[in-house]
């Protein structure tokens, strides 16, 4: 008896270990290309040499861009992490997935001073058909890993990564199996301006310039400077990654996107619809180095980059996406003429804007006259730079332009040349000869509003007690399991829930696609963005 249950798992090791070469080897026919993401914090184009800005040397990313391709227009939807991360992962508008405020997935716990409100912890409940993008490559053979940031406002789900953490690399993959691999950089987040502000600078805070909406002062220069020195501390580390993708012979042959996950660090950047808020850089390496050191000014927006992906991959991209294919097999020839832009709730204050860009005007509407763009997040009150704007605008020392970011009222409507004024610092809602470009952004932003069902002006708990009925995610029911002769077939009652399953001694969730050996113990659950996993079945044969 033993020695014919022996047999029968040698069989079943083996068997396991033909489908998984089997299917590298049909991988490795398909020729799908290595992507990976090199993904700076809180930083806009303007500081890097790409860009135009000679103040500091970031070797590496210099020489990315020397093989690859500049965008001069990539923006986030959001100028703030998590909700625009929810975007990226999904090619989906933070306002049509209910991910739009500041942050969903997390308590708020405070930091600073004391948060005004409290939010419980909850993943919302997305359209129907919504996935992590990386569940598509995933199920096309694709190694899938990320670290160490994930923040994508919602819970993930296990389908989504082989490995999300710190120790994250293609290495870890199975010979010859493609992969996509983002490697995160917090070392230039805003929080480094006031956590590095005595550490080693690597630019003279003499030599930076000042833009013209912040005062010329020492402590001013000295922030700015920071955040060179923490750009050039990121340059380091994105030159060990690209180290190795050369040391193993991946290079040249490689995806490679660099890009910021929203605007600059400081105020007026981060959290602001203004472009040093939602303009990043993006610079993408395609496989032998085409178009090397050209620039491209097509608008391409965080929607846009999960179904780029998934069409470099050969995968088409699903309906439900928002975003399009700018590159790849499915490449959109009809390519946008506008990007969206939203603001609602940071940390503990709301503030709901709107915004259309097109390349050459911006369209901002505001929904809170009465409050000031400067709402006095508490997070960002710790920056000496903010410290020092509230000081001098309290004492009256602050001139026009610079003190009008902190006045309230602020406009209910405002229009920027970008050509002619990149700062937007010319209002030009009440000028005559731009009251056509007005009306027509007014109308094609409200359109927006109504054809992306933007959640946006619904109070955020109304919105809690219809996703947490009572209190709490609501719960995928249980897996129905249908035995066949010699295999096991799963069925999930929520038509677009993923089931994943696993060995009990294995961590790693795979996706399930088609039925189960009989022989074969497993667990398995069904799971989706916005509720909670089935409960977890568990069968032994």
């Amino acid at each position: 008896m033993k020695k014919h249950l022996a047999i029968a798992l040698l069989a079943l090791f083996l068997l396991n270990c033909m489908e998984k070469k089997e299917s590298v080897a049909i991988v490795q026919e398909q020729n799908l290309p290595n992507i990976v993401w090199l993904v700076a914090e809180d930083q806009s184009p303007e500081r890097f040499a790409m860009y135009g800005d000679s103040t500091i040397s970031l070797p590496n990313l210099e020489s990315l861009a020397l093989d690859g391709v500049t965008f001069t227009n990539a923006v986030a939807p959001v100028p703030v992490c998590a909700p625009a991360r929810s975007s990226i992962i999904t090619g989906m508008y933070p306002t049509t997935l209910g991910t739009h405020n500041m942050r969903t997935h997390a308590p708020w716990k405070g930091e600073g001073n004391e948060p005004t409100i409290r939010i419980p912890s909850y993943s919302p409940i997305v359209p129907q058909g919504t996935r992590m993008f990386t569940e598509y490559l995933r199920k096309k053979g694709y190694y899938t890993a990320n670290g160490p940031k994930e923040d994508y406002n919602f819970e993930k789900t296990d389908a989504a990564w082989d490995e999300s953490s710190n120790e994250r690399h293609w290495r870890k993959r199975q010979e010859g199996q493609p992969f996509f691999t983002v490697f995160n950089f917090s070392v230039c987040h805003e929080s480094g301006i006031w956590k590095k502000g005595d550490s080693t600078l690597y630019v003279s805070p003499e030599s930076v310039s000042v833009p013209p909406y912040f005062p010329d002062n020492k402590i001013i220069r000295h922030d700015i400077a920071v955040n060179y020195s923490n750009l050039k501390r990121m340059d380091d580390q994105v030159g060990e990654i690209i180290k190795d993708l050369k040391d193993d012979g991946l290079y040249e042959n490689s995806i490679i996107f660099f890009y910021g996950d929203h605007g600059g660090p400081f105020p007026r950047h981060k959290r602001a619809l203004y472009d040093t808020g939602l303009k990043v850089p993006l610079v993408i390496k395609f496989p032998k180095n085409k178009d090397a050191g050209s620039f491209d000014d097509r608008l391409i927006s965080f929607i846009d980059f999960a179904p780029t992906v998934l069409s470099l991959a050969g995968i088409e991209p699903p309906k439900v996406m928002q975003g399009v294919a700018q590159f790849g097999e499915f490449e959109v020839m009809d390519k946008p003429k506008y990007t969206f832009h939203s603001s609602d709730r940071f940390d503990e204050l709301y503030d709901r804007l709107r915004a259309v860009r097109s390349p050459r005007f911006k369209y901002i509407k505001s929904f809170n006259t009465e409050l000031p763009h400067a709402i006095p997040v508490s997070y960002r009150e710790q920056m000496p730079l903010m410290q020092e704007l509230n000081k001098l605008y309290m004492e009256g020392k602050l001139n026009e332009t610079q003190s009008r970011w902190l006045k309230a009222p602020k406009p209910e409507e405002e229009l920027y040349d970008l050509q002619n004024d990149p700062y937007e610092l010319n209002n030009l809602v009440d000028r005559e000869e731009f009251k056509d470009t007005l009306i027509h952004l007014r109308g094609v932003l409200d359109d927006w509003i109504k054809r992306t069902k933007d959640l946006g002006e619904y109070p955020e708990k109304e919105l809690i007690s219809k996703w947490l009925p009572d209190g709490e995610q609501l719960q995928l029911r249980s897996l129905e399991v249908v035995e066949r002769k010699d295999s096991i077939r799963l069925i999930s009652k929520k038509t677009d829930a993923t089931i994943v399953w696993k060995k009990p001694q294995d961590s790693i969730w795979n996706i399930y696609a088609t039925p189960l050996p009989k022989s074969l113990s497993f667990e398995a659950k069904a799971e989706r963005i916005g509720y909670r996993d089935s409960e977890t079945l568990k069968y032994n044969p």
